[in-house]
This record gives C-alpha cells, sequence and structure tokens, in this order.
C-alpha cells in the first residue's frame, strides 16, 4: 500500500467527516454539556470496531443477508430518535460561569459507541469506499491494508469531533438562549436522521 493511497482515501474519507450528521449533532450535545472527551471516544470507538468487523469480512457477510442491514439500519435509527426525543426534552444551558458537568462519562461514551456503532452508513462508507484504494499485490494483507486506512478515517474523525464538540460550548458557554436553541436543533436533526434513516432502507431495501 502507497503513501499516495492512503493520502487519497484521507481526502475521501475527510469530505464525509466534514458533513454534519448523527456524529455532528451528538458531539455538540456533549460540548453543551462539557463531556467532550468521553463522548468523542464512544463515537472513535464505534468507528474503529466497524472498521475491525469490515477487515474481518464480517462486514460484507451482514451486507449479504437479506434483511439484516434493515435490522441494524432500523436498530440505528431507533436509537438516534430516542437520543433526539431526549435532547429536546432536556435542552443543554451552559453558562459562561458554569464547570460543572451532565451525566457520567461512562454514560456519554456508550451513547457515543451506540450512535456510531449502529450507524449503518459507517459500514457502507468502508464496504464502498474502502475497497478501491486497497491494493490486491501488496504485501500487506487486505485486512491489514483495511484497518490502517480504517485509522486514517478514525484520526479525521477525532480531530472533528472534538473541534466541534469544544468548539460548541466555547461559543455559546455564553449565550444561554443560543445553547438551548442549538441543543434543540441538534434534539431535531438526530430525529429526523434516524426517520430519513428508516425511510430510505424501506425505499431502497
Amino acid at each position: 500500500m502507497s503513501i499516495a493511497a492512503i493520502l487519497a482515501f484521507w481526502g475521501v474519507s475527510a469530505l464525509f467527516v466534514i458533513t454534519p450528521g448523527a456524529d455532528w449533532a451528538y458531539a455538540i450535545s456533549a460540548g453543551l454539556h462539557r463531556r467532550v472527551l468521553p463522548a468523542v471516544l464512544g463515537l472513535l470507538t464505534g468507528h474503529l470496531v466497524a472498521t475491525l468487523i469490515v477487515a474481518a469480512g464480517v462486514g460484507a457477510l451482514i451486507v449479504g443477508i437479506p434483511g439484516a442491514l434493515t435490522v441494524l439500519t432500523v436498530a440505528g435509527a431507533l436509537y438516534l430518535v430516542w437520543l433526539g426525543i431526549s435532547t429536546l426534552r432536556h435542552p443543554s444551558v451552559v453558562q459562561a460561569s458554569s464547570s460543572e458537568t451532565t451525566g457520567s462519562a461512562w454514560r456519554w461514551w456508550v451513547k457515543g459507541f451506540g450512535v456510531s456503532g449502529l450507524n449503518p452508513k459507517v459500514f457502507l462508507l468502508f464496504l464502498a469506499v474502502l475497497p478501491p484504494f486497497t491494493d490486491p499485490r501488496s504485501p500487506w494483507p487486505l485486512a491489514v491494508q483495511i484497518v490502517v486506512l480504517g485509522l486514517v478515517h478514525v484520526a479525521s474523525c477525532a480531530v472533528m469531533y472534538i473541534v466541534v464538540g469544544y468548539g460548541s460550548h466555547r461559543l455559546l458557554r455564553s449565550r444561554p438562549a443560543a445553547a438551548r436553541i442549538v441543543s434543540r436543533v441538534s434534539g431535531i436533526a438526530m430525529i429526523a436522521i434516524g426517520a430519513f434513516l428508516v425511510t430510505e432502507r424501506l425505499l431502497h431495501p
């Protein structure tokens, strides 16, 4: 595997990472609750597990089993909807002088893992985008190449989600009204993304 192939994949991966989605919404919510690190670690763990699953060949197996991806999509979508409703019920309010955190680090990690780990788009990203950047003639085994590219993607995610999480808190900590609005928008975004995932899967089984 060449450095050029890794850099090319990084460029494509970055386009997916900078596109707002469920991960962004969750990172923003974590920033407003001062739980960025555990939340981002949870998101990254989900991406890492997806990488290992695809590298092991299980991802292709899941896609090949009729109905398996639909079940995964519905489970992930319902989880996003549940998080979105919870966010709408308890919108964040950040004060300039506040140093309190909300919820345990473990709970934020688990939720983050669920957001990314149950997202079928993560598996489809690896299954659709990774193969063209691998080299069957490389001395590196295919599984190793997939893991390397997956780690490149995880690193990009780490940078972006940390920036989004801490940026949301820094920009909104002295604007409680704006923080409440952003929190509600994040909740609505999670619900909308969950609904979209279910609708897309039902229309394109």
